[in-house]
């Protein structure tokens, strides 16, 4: 038996999500007639409170274009050093939108809105126009962490104040919603646009939803056509993601409830020199000078467990629908044999 724990991206539908995606009514979705795919469009939009939504590939698709509608070349983005759309997603601000980054340090990936208020450039032809601001939440490379609402509702107001748009990177959101007890239409409402990722946590196998209002997903919609992203019958794909969110948010709890055993386990064993604090599902710990990463990995692959390398001696395991109760056991006791 396989654990794999690189990512929750790794989990395949269950019985009754493929029993879902198998009896879906569907149409042509760049028509804009596949029934479920507008189902779940108008599900997610209602549940952040916004007035539109548009189903994508992916999250990465999601932010890229939320960062092409709401800027023009030339602009600046403000967003945190940790960030996903700077450095997982290819360069995609420069090349989709024209646009530079300003990152700011943070709290593992959290930043304040007295650090964005330092940084919004003068209205002088010299700097770059300050458009956006984009906040992840949660933070992946900050090992899972979540935003307070009190520190969200500080940065969204800044950003009305100030004439900014401020778009959501909320790839894992509902780890952070359930973490930190706030709801889908308290975040819908502090931001212009929101991202939800439905293939990590809530175990879909394709998709990401972008919200907004109604102007704003007009507009995406464009973009998602000139990006490739236009699909056809995808209200199977659709139907995966409408039972995902019936069904699969409040289960998040046990994936943080077993990442909160393994990080505790690893604290005590003496190949660890850190673990990073563990509010979600995503566990980052340190090894000391007795492992180097790579040749820790592949020990952990010879006991038939998988993680990833997240940076120099970093090793990342992410908790997920398929990783079961049998598999926590397990693992427990091949990490103790290290």
């Amino acid at each position: 038996m396989m654990i794999d724990l690189r990512s929750d991206t790794v989990t395949k539908p269950t019985r009754e999500m493929l029993e879902a995606m198998f009896n879906a009514e569907v149409g042509d979705d760049v028509f804009e007639d596949d029934p479920t795919v507008k189902k779940l469009e108008e599900k997610a939009a209602e549940m952040f409170g916004k007035e539109a939504a548009l189903f994508c590939p992916s999250g990465t698709m999601t932010n890229q274009i939320a960062l092409k509608v709401h800027t023009r070349p030339g602009d600046e983005i403000i967003c945190n050093d940790l960030s996903h759309i700077y450095r997982y997603e290819g360069g995609g601000a420069a090349f989709n939108s024209g646009a530079s980054v300003r990152l700011l340090p943070g709290d593992r990936g959290r930043i304040k809105a007295s650090q964005i208020k330092e940084n919004i450039n003068p209205d002088d032809v010299h700097f770059p126009r300050t458009s956006l601001v984009v906040i992840e939440n949660t933070s992946n490379k900050g090992g899972g962490s979540c935003y307070e609402y009190e520190d969200l509702k500080e940065i969204s107001a800044l950003c009305k104040n100030s004439g900014l748009m401020l778009h959501l990177d909320g790839a894992r959101i509902f780890n952070a919603i359930i973490e930190k007890n706030y709801s889908p239409g308290a975040i819908g409402d502090l931001f212009d646009s929101v991202s939800i990722c439905l293939s990590k946590g809530l175990g879909a196998p394709v998709g990401s939803v972008l919200i907004g209002d109604k102007d704003f997903i007009k507009q995406s919609r464009r973009v998602r056509k000139v990006f490739g992203g236009g699909m056809r019958q995808a209200g199977y794909l659709a139907a995966a993601g409408i039972h995902a969110l019936d069904h699969h948010i409040e289960r998040l709890e046990d994936d943080h409830q077993k990442a909160r055993i393994i990080a505790n386990t690893l604290k005590q064993l003496s190949f660890v020199e850190e673990v990073f604090p563990v509010e979600t599902n995503i566990i980052v710990f340190k090894l000391n000078d007795h492992y180097k990463d790579r040749d820790f990995l592949k020990m952990l692959e010879s006991k038939k467990v998988k993680a990833v390398g997240f940076g120099p001696q970093l090793i990342r395991m992410v908790t997920h629908l398929d990783f079961t109760e049998e598999m926590l056991d397990l693992l427990i006791k091949e990490l103790k044999s290290i």
